[in-house]
């Protein structure tokens, strides 16, 4: 009698890049794990790989896998324990004449207008602040994953803001986000993760991604908003403190 047996799953091929200049902490030396994602099952395999603190670029995962450093920690947001307090609710209020609309990730011209003067106004000096449409066209349509790109716009239908999500079981992974750099009373970053905790909990997912944070760092100090956030340890995701000491 024939049978057909299971296809075994493809063998996960980690490779590790050559050394870098560090993007966050002066004089250090950046490498990284990667992991191409161009499989089948690379929604799945992207979900476990979320769980071991692994990002999404394109096709590829990664995580930080550099020399005498361990500065880069994975965080999540606690969705049931997180309560916004009087900043983040000032910060909300601030920004509720935006609608926010998620759609499969597709690139426009409107936002990479958006994004361009974002990058020229806040990282000038980086790379990303080089990239013409197509490289931006990439980063957006690329995904080998559930992925979205949420909008937000004003009551006049201008576009003030702009994430990538990818959709994990879990929760959304906030990939990139940019917005209108014009007004930095609105915050817009920091309304950008409220919202992702608002539908995670209207969904009952439990966890919003928000990449890593690096104590010492000024470009991610801002996650430390919003606590109680999780940190990926040596094995586990336990709680940690805002100062950033993992607490269990």
């Amino acid at each position: 009698m024939n049978s057909t047996l299971p296809t075994p799953p493809a063998l996960v091929q980690i490779f590790r890049t050559l050394p870098a200049p560090c993007p966050y902490l002066p004089g250090r030396v950046e490498r990284r794990l990667v992991v191409d994602l161009s499989h089948e099952d690379a929604a799945d395999r992207f979900a476990e790989l979320s769980h071991a603190g692994f990002r999404r670029s394109h096709n590829y995962a990664y995580r930080p896998a550099c020399p005498g450093c361990v500065s880069c920690v994975a965080v999540r947001v606690d969705v049931a324990a997180f309560r916004p307090n009087r900043t983040l609710r000032r910060i909300a209020n601030a920004n509720a004449d935006l609608a926010g609309r998620l759609t499969p990730a597709r690139a426009t011209g409107e936002q990479f207008d958006l994004f361009r003067r974002y990058q020229r106004a806040r990282h000038g000096e980086g790379d990303m602040a080089q990239m013409r449409y197509g490289d931006y066209r990439a980063m957006v349509n690329e995904t080998p994953v559930e992925t979205g790109i949420l909008e937000y716009r004003d009551e006049g239908g201008m576009l003030r803001a702009v994430c990538l999500v990818d959709q994990l079981p879990d929760g959304p992974s906030a990939v990139y986000s940019f917005f209108e750099p014009t007004m930095p009373r609105r915050s817009l970053g920091s309304f950008i993760i409220l919202d992702l905790i608002s539908r995670a909990r209207a969904a009952g997912q439990p966890h919003v991604y928000l990449g890593y944070w690096i104590e010492g760092s000024q470009k991610m100090s801002y996650k430390a908003r919003f606590a109680p956030l999780e940190a990926l340890g040596a094995a586990t995701w336990a709680p940690m403190s805002v100062a950033g000491s993992r607490t269990g």
